[in-house]
Order: C-alpha cells, then sequence, then structure tokens
C-alpha cells in the first residue's frame, strides 16, 4: 500500500510539471540563417526563470541530444524577462505565458537526424516545482523539422519574436560605473540615463537588470529622477562574494581589481522596446564619492513616487486603509493599552446617566486625543525622514528620555487611582460618591495616553498598512496613521452614536471605587513594563539608585500629603527632593543610551549569537532562524512565551541544525532600522528564515511553530 501511494504521489508530481509547462521545437529560416526555436509555454500564473533568476530560482535549462551524444549550438540572447514580486520581499527574473529560445543550427549539421531536446525549470506560483521535459525534433533532408507536441507556435511568431530580442549596444546616453559603500564587503552599481522620458519607462522590469557575474552578487534596483535634466538616476547594491571564493579573494582596498571583472546588463528603458545588451569591464572601482551621490539622490524624486512606479502595488489605497482600521481596532486588544482602555471603559460607566450629547462629547474627546496624537507622530516620522534616519514603528520608546517621562505620568496616574490625591480623571473626580465633572480635558489625554502605549505593539493587519505608509508619500503616512488612530478609538465612536450598546454594564455607585483601585494596579503593572524597558536602555548599574529614590519619594510625598500632613513647607520639600534627583540624573547624563552595552541574548537553553549583516552573510550555507524583538514590543514577548522560549522550538532547532541570530531594537540601532526597512519592514517582531543558499524568508509578526516548519521544509 506504502508503495503505491508513493508511485501515486510520483506521477501526480510528473502530471503537475508536465501541465505547468509545455515545450516544443522546430526549425526555420530567418535572414539567411537556420534556426532552431524551443518554445515553453506556462500555465496561466505560473512563471519560470531567467539567466539571472534574481533573489531566488532557478534558470531554464536547454539541452540537445542526438545520438546520446550531446549538441552544442550557437545561443542567441534570452528573450526580455518580466520581474516578479514574491513573497518575503523577494524579487525574481523570468517568463509568464508563451516564450523561445534560438540557437543557430547549420544544415548540414542537423539534417536526416533524430535531435532530442531536454528542458529542465523551476516553475513557481504560490509554491515551486523542480520540473522537466523532453520533445523529440526529427529533421528531414532539407533541414526543416518541427515536433509533434505543443505548444504549436506559427512561424511568423517566431520571426517576431526573434526582432524582438535583446542585442549587443553601445549606448552613449548611459553611464554605469562601481563604487565602494561605506560598509565591509560592500560595492554600488550606479547609472545614470540622459534625455530620458519618463512617461514611457517599462513598469514590468528593471531599467538595469544584471546578468549574472563572478564575485558580485546584485541586490535591487532603485531609480531617481531629475525633473530639471530629464535624467534618471539608478544604482544597485551588491555584496562582494569574493570572500566566499576559495581561496578567498578580498576586495581590494586601492579599488584596483587583480583581473578586470566582465559583467553585462540589460537595459530596458521603454515600453515596446527592444533590450539592450552592455558589456562592461570593470578594472577598478571609486573609493569616494558615495556621500556626495547620497546626498544628491536625496534631493531628486523617486521614481516610485512618481505615480507610474515600475514596482507592482499589490493592494490599493482603500485595501490598506482597511487594513489601518483593522489594526488599530485590534489594538484596543493589546496588554500595552489595556489598562488606558480600561480607564476609558471606567469613564463610560460613569458617564452612563449623561445626555447623549454629553456622552457623545467625552469620546469623542478622547477620539480627538487619539487622532491628534498620531498626527503629531506622523508628523515626528517626516522630520525625521527628511532628517536622513531611518525611522520605524513605536520609536518613541527607543528613547530612554521620553520613556522616563512615560513612567513618571503612569506612575502619578495609579497614585491618583489609588486614592493618594484627587484631579480630573477619564472618572472625573470623588469617584466613589458619583459627583463627577465633565472631565473632557482628561479624556483627550486618556486618548493621548492610548496612543503612545499602543504603538509598540504591531497587531495583526498593522504590519501591511504601516509598511506602506511609512514608504510612501507624505500624505499617505498621515492618512494611514488617521485610519489607525480612527480604528483605536472606533469602539468609543460607536458607543457615541448608540449609548444603549453599554448598557450591560453595572449601574454607578459605591463599588466603583474599589474598582478605582483595581485599575490603579494595572497601571501599576504598565509602569514595572516601562520600568523594565528603561533598565535594558541605559547603564541601571549608575542610574538604578537615581530612578529607584525618585520614584520612592514621589510616592512618598503624595503619601505624606494625604495620610500624613498638608503643612506646606514640608509638602515643598518632600516634593522638591524627587524634583531634584531628576534634574540631577538628568544632567548627568545618567538618561543617556548606553553605546557599548552587549547585545541581549535570550537565557534559552539555545545558543543565540548577535544579529549582524556579516553574521547573515558568515552564516550562509546553514539555516538561519532570525528574531528581531525589543523589550518594548508586548508581542514581542508574546512570541517568545508561547513560540520562542518552549521545548517545540528548541527541539525545531537542534533537529534541523538552525542557526539563531537576535537583534535587539531596545535602543536606536541605525542597522537594524535599514535591514527591516528594506524588507518593507517598520517595526518590530519581525521574524526571517535564511536558507543555506542565502533566500530569506519573511514570516510576518504572529510567530508558530507550524510556520517555521513551513518555510525550511520547502528548501
Amino acid at each position: 500500500m506504502k508503495q503505491l501511494l508513493i508511485l501515486a504521489l510520483f506521477c501526480l508530481s510528473t502530471f503537475a510539471q508536465n501541465q505547468n509547462v509545455q515545450i516544443s521545437a522546430q526549425t526555420f529560416e530567418h535572414n539567411g540563417e537556420n534556426y532552431i526555436a524551443v518554445s515553453l509555454e506556462n500555465a496561466p500564473k505560473w512563471h519560470t526563470y531567467w539567466k539571472n533568476p534574481g533573489d531566488a530560482g532557478l534558470a531554464v535549462n536547454i539541452d540537445f541530444l542526438k545520438d546520446n551524444k550531446e549538441l552544442e549550438f550557437e545561443e542567441l540572447p534570452w528573450p526580455l524577462p518580466q520581474r516578479f514580486e514574491e513573497p518575503g520581499d523577494v524579487l525574481t527574473y523570468g517568463y509568464e505565458g508563451l516564450y523561445h529560445f534560438f540557437y543557430k543550427a547549420p544544415k548540414d549539421l542537423i539534417r536526416n537526424s533524430s535531435i532530442l531536446i531536454k528542458g529542465r525549470w523551476l516553475v513557481c506560483k504560490d509554491i515551486c516545482i523542480p520540473g522537466e521535459g523532453s520533445t523529440l525534433l526529427e529533421v528531414g533532408e532539407n533541414g526543416k523539422g518541427k515536433t509533434n507536441s505543443l505548444p504549436d507556435v506559427e512561424k511568423s511568431e517566431l520571426v517576431e519574436a526573434i526582432n524582438n530580442l535583446p542585442s549587443l549596444s553601445k549606448n552613449e546616453n548611459i553611464e554605469i560605473f562601481l563604487s565602494k559603500l561605506d560598509e565591509e564587503n560592500k560595492l554600488i552599481l550606479q547609472y545614470s540615463v540622459k534625455d530620458f522620458d519618463i512617461s514611457r519607462i517599462r513598469k514590468d522590469s528593471n531599467i538595469i537588470t544584471p546578468y549574472l557575474a563572478n564575485l558580485l552578487d546584485y541586490k535591487h534596483e532603485k531609480l531617481f529622477f531629475d525633473t530639471k535634466t530629464n535624467t534618471l538616476y539608478g544604482h544597485i547594491e551588491i555584496d562582494w562574494d569574493g570572500i566566499y571564493e576559495e581561496p578567498e579573494i578580498q576586495l581590494p582596498k586601492d579599488g584596483q581589481f587583480a583581473s578586470p571583472i566582465q559583467a553585462n546588463f540589460l537595459f530596458t528603458p521603454y515600453e515596446g522596446k527592444n533590450g539592450q545588451i552592455l558589456e562592461k569591464e570593470f578594472q577598478q572601482f571609486s573609493l569616494g564619492g558615495i556621500k556626495g551621490y547620497k546626498s544628491f539622490i536625496n534631493t531628486l524624486t523617486p521614481v516610485d513616487k512618481l505615480g507610474i512606479s515600475p514596482k507592482k502595488q499589490e493592494h490599493g489605497i482603500a485595501f490598506i486603509l482597511l487594513f489601518a482600521l483593522i489594526g488599530g481596532l485590534i489594538l484596543n486588544l493589546m496588554p500595552c493599552v489595556l489598562p488606558v482602555i480600561s480607564l476609558k471603559l471606567f469613564g463610560l460607566i460613569v458617564h452612563s446617566d449623561e445626555k447623549k450629547s454629553a456622552i457623545l462629547k467625552h469620546n469623542l474627546a478622547y477620539t480627538a486625543g487619539i487622532v491628534s496624537t498620531f498626527w503629531v507622530l506622523a508628523a515626528v516620522v517626516l522630520l525625521l525622514k527628511s532628517s536622513g534616519e531611518q525611522i520605524g514603528w513605536g520609536f518613541q520608546l527607543q528613547s530612554p528620555i521620553f520613556v522616563f517621562i512615560m513612567m513618571a505620568v503612569i506612575f502619578i496616574l495609579a497614585l491618583n487611582m489609588m486614592g493618594l490625591f484627587e484631579f480630573v480623571t477619564p472618572g472625573g473626580s470623588k469617584l466613589g460618591n458619583v459627583q463627577m465633572k465633565k472631565g473632557f480635558m482628561a479624556d483627550f489625554i486618556n486618548g493621548v495616553l492610548a496612543t503612545i502605549l499602543s504603538t509598540p505593539c504591531s497587531a495583526p493587519f498593522l504590519g501591511t498598512a504601516l509598511t506602506f505608509a511609512f514608504t510612501t508619500s507624505n500624505f499617505n503616512i498621515f492618512l494611514t496613521l488617521t485610519f489607525v488612530g480612527i480604528g483605536l478609538a472606533l469602539p468609543f465612536i460607536i458607543t457615541a452614536i448608540f449609548p444603549k450598546l453599554v448598557s450591560f454594564l453595572p449601574r454607578p455607585g459605591a463599588w466603583m471605587e474599589k474598582l478605582k483601585k483595581f485599575l490603579g494596579l494595572t497601571l501599576l503593572l504598565t509602569f514595572v513594563w516601562l520600568y523594565d524597558i528603561l533598565s535594558s536602555q541605559i547603564d541601571f548599574d549608575y542610574a538604578g539608585i537615581y530612578i529607584n529614590t525618585i520614584f520612592v519619594m514621589t510616592f512618598f510625598a503624595f503619601f505624606f500629603r494625604s495620610m500624613i500632613s498638608k503643612n506646606v513647607l514640608l509638602n515643598i520639600l518632600f516634593f522638591f527632593i524627587p524634583i531634584a534627583l531628576t534634574f540631577g540624573l538628568v544632567k548627568n547624563q545618567g538618561l543617556s543610551v548606553l553605546e557599548d552595552r552587549p547585545e541581549v541574548v535570550k537565557s534559552s537553553n539555545l545558543d543565540w549569537q548577535p544579529w549582524s549583516r556579516q553574521a547573515m552573510k558568515d552564516l550562509k550555507g546553514d539555516l538561519v532562524f532570525i528574531d528581531f524583538t525589543a523589550d518594548w514590543c508586548l508581542t514581542c514577548k508574546v512570541n517568545e512565551k508561547l513560540v520562542l522560549n518552549t521545548d517545540a522550538f528548541r527541539a525545531l532547532v537542534r533537529e534541523n541544525n538552525i542557526e539563531l541570530l537576535l537583534g535587539d531594537w531596545t535602543k536606536r540601532d541605525e542597522t537594524i532600522a535599514s535591514f527591516l526597512r528594506e524588507h518593507d519592514i517598520v517595526g518590530v517582531p519581525a521574524y526571517f528564515i535564511q536558507k543555506p543558499n542565502g533566500e530569506l524568508i519573511k514570516l510576518g509578526e504572529v510567530l508558530s511553530i507550524g510556520a517555521i516548519e513551513d518555510a525550511i521544509s520547502n528548501q
């Protein structure tokens, strides 16, 4: 039975491969030359790969056999490839539908012969399947022949296809050269195209697509347009692969290659035009000027912001805004924001006896606090982006000073809820006897706090929306963050319009005084979370005594005023002590980020290594799991508890010999921010699997053992 099952699966796999790609061949004459045309046709939405497959994939391979001996034919340039954007920010180059490969085949070499044509390919859609196929070409005395297999192609179509092949060119309008990047073993290919007609730009491929080149590992193309001179500028970063050679070939420090590097590029600037093959011989690379180049392109308009981007947009703006709305709504359930949401819910109970118009005003004040804070965050993002900073979601909690301020605010709110002093909160003052003040400003401040505490959380759906916002136009940043804010406030907007929806809540009464103290406890737990974040960012051996004394004395000052004495001079003295300690802490730079703090490594009985780009290169050839996390990220903590610190994960790591890299983003780290941005991620958590061939698979924000197993099983 087991053998029959294996046989059935094998037959099914073979059937799938034959159905996904069909192969045929024929001879034909064109401009005095005799050719063999090998035609491949992929099933709808399946694609195969070009000579340089890109970030992943395998190029199509065609072999010719006559009497079991391999024939060598002169191969013409391959047809223009299409660019595909695959999951995990993987860019590949290849073919869909019907396409043809051409070979010069002199009649005296092929007449009166049977030629077996064998093709091998990797064909991909949602999954990738290695495939192969063959067809027999019977050639007569006149040198003509045609296989009986599909696809059946007319000669006129082959002539049109051969006329559309790219050709060698010495285009004078394009300049190409190499420069050294600041990072070790990193180069950059820079190019410019004069008199470029941006309205005709090709939308389904790169402008420059590199052929494979020894020692050079090309990354993704980025394009910029100078509207004043009609010049297109582009660059592609390059990893120097000489370090993986045996013996190792070092990137020369003087910029002079020991032997010239031959590199070819496919130049496809315009729709409907044949591509050009550009041949370059690099004898050297520039050691300077990269800072000037980066400064210059920052003054130009990225092509993807001109509305004619060659990069396909997976989702429309309406779809992205829906994701933002749902993501903001889910933030209400995140542990980092629940304490503040609880305070607002408390306020709903307090105001449940008021008129509908009053309830509407309270909830709109809360909504205004949320949305206006998101606008402030958007403005800060734009300011930092314009200064060249790499910015990400939850960035404010990378500042120790900001975390300390939030700790103080939350701590004082907790003391208020515990009854040590009174001021207007979302529930007003004197909560025990239902003599409430309006508290609209308190509702607004509550919305501000909810926003600040929610941003470290990256809820499901939110990652897609934030990535879109942080990588597109300035207007879209404001628009997307506005919808996130509306989503966060949505339950209270709905209850403002339909106040009867909260009729299930108990009536206001003396019981609320006990609930008030319980909510104070939830705020204290939030304070503990912020305390843990701060302790991981600064030199706590030095600053810890300051910080602990500040909060102890703050508690005692409020306690003294409430329970012991209201003597003005004594109260001023006790409140002055924590204030003076705070000034001393700031003055002595006790809240400065600890620059030389070692990377955080989880205590999980596994060998976690600090992440770096170099570490990823060093582990090429191994299976690698990469975790980007931060102490202020509650979603990260949940994933650690439910997945990464479990016996199941430890067993998976050991069984598959997985190497582990940890990127700690608790404090500001431009290298991590830059890497995440390259993969269209603006916040943590972020998880990747690096396969032995260097391919990266992005796992998303919600982690599971099953998702990791699926990623590593398809090797």
